[in-house]
């Protein structure tokens, strides 16, 4: 009985522990008594702290949805020991595109992109060093580039429907096909023919394995010891390994790419102080442009796909500027003058967009109190907190 008794204490002061931890880890912040209005129970979740977290690991979208009608355009959910202040509207969201980056930071929130872009990319990178790889990322987007890039592009679109749209008719999943489609052109356009020809197969898989490392607790916790974090180190790890090759073998025999690739473009990067690009820097700066493109392509895509294929009448009109523009001959190779000339369709992607945003969330990190008014309440967003819009929920 001894014994037993022990054993019972035991168990008592260690389950009193292990609550103390949760509790203390799991605790939101406190906001001041000016901050906005802040969840701490869930309805659809009714477990104090956790049901918050709960709910917005299931749904993101529905939950600032359902926040946005219950409380208003202004209001936190904390998430652990973070504190996510969400602007809903355009006269909550006006300070958040029209603050500087001394007072809403992009760096901080992006930092859980760091295991997958690696060390000195993009956000992970000082000021000078983001400022020269931003700028080359643009030029690779010049029009004369994407001038080049027209050709590839259509190339591999022809070339996929021919081996994967057979038939006169049948069904298709629009996301499905156009995810494939995007990432063929994109490996064409960004890592050059050599890549695209003798490693895409590779490059796609391990692309595969970085993009579902990236989940929602990822964002909290980059670096949790989960599967998916593991599969994607270790892709990441092989990536490098992988263009490392083709950055040696390009530097041997330039003649190898046609000059156009945006690969190309960073294997010739120097910094202000005169220190050359690394090897596993170009490959992080490829896998954060695949990233950036990737999903707004496919999305924004199969959403206009989607709207154009849905209405008859708007494909008719939409097939019938094709061929006014390219005078009847629909097997015409395409150059971007004709793409610039097809303004309905235009109308229709922008539309799409409108409609259907590509971004749950964009988010900043308030540097210092934010004071802030909406629909007559005023509030001060504390600093250290997230503060996100929601095209999705906003519009």
């Amino acid at each position: 009985s001894t014994y037993i008794l022990t054993m019972s204490y035991a168990l008592y002061i260690a389950g009193a522990a292990l609550t103390l931890f949760w509790y203390f880890l799991l605790r939101p912040r406190k906001g001041g008594k000016d901050a906005p209005p802040t969840l701490l129970n869930s309805p659809v979740v009714p477990i104090p702290i956790i049901g918050v977290m709960a709910e917005f690991f299931k749904s993101p979208n529905t939950m600032i949805k359902r926040c946005y009608r219950d409380i208003g355009p202004v209001f936190t959910i904390p998430i652990s020991f973070k504190r996510l202040t969400f602007l809903i509207g355009p006269e909550a969201q006006e300070i958040f595109f029209k603050a500087s980056d001394d007072v809403l930071s992009q760096n901080e929130v992006y930092d859980f992109m760091q295991p997958v872009f690696g060390s000195g990319i993009v956000y992970d990178a000082t000021k000078k060093n983001r400022q020269v790889q931003f700028q080359t990322m643009a030029n690779g987007l010049r029009t004369s580039r994407l001038k080049a890039y027209i050709k590839k592009i259509e190339e591999e679109t022809r070339l996929y429907l021919k081996q994967h749209w057979t038939g006169e008719s049948g069904t298709v999943d629009l996301l499905t096909c156009l995810s494939e489609l995007t990432i063929l052109t994109a490996s064409r356009c960004l890592h050059g023919e050599d890549v695209r020809t003798h490693i895409f197969k590779e490059v796609q898989e391990l692309y595969h394995d970085l993009d579902h490392g990236l989940t929602p607790v990822t964002v909290f916790w980059p670096n949790a010891p989960t599967e998916a974090h593991k599969k994607r180190n270790k892709a990441r790890e092989e990536m490098v390994q992988l263009f490392s090759k083709v950055i040696k073998e390009r530097r041997q025999n330039p003649e190898r790419s046609d000059g156009t690739d945006i690969l190309s473009l960073f294997m010739d990067i120097k910094y202000k102080d005169g220190t050359p690009i690394t090897d596993e820097q170009v490959t992080g700066l490829l896998i954060a442009l695949l990233f950036a493109g990737q999903h707004t392509s496919c999305i924004s895509s199969t959403w206009t796909s989607m709207w154009i294929a849905n209405d008859p009448k708007v494909l008719d009109k939409v097939i019938e500027e094709q061929e006014s523009v390219l005078k009847g001959d629909m097997s015409k190779t395409l150059e971007f003058d004709d793409l610039q000339q097809m303004e309905y369709l235009h109308n229709c992607m922008r539309e799409a967009l409108r409609m259907c945003p590509t971004f749950i969330m964009i988010l900043r990190r308030a540097e210092k109190n934010i004071p802030i008014e909406v629909k007559g309440q005023s509030y001060v967003i504390p600093k250290g907190d997230f503060v996100c819009v929601s095209p999705t929920v906003s519009m």
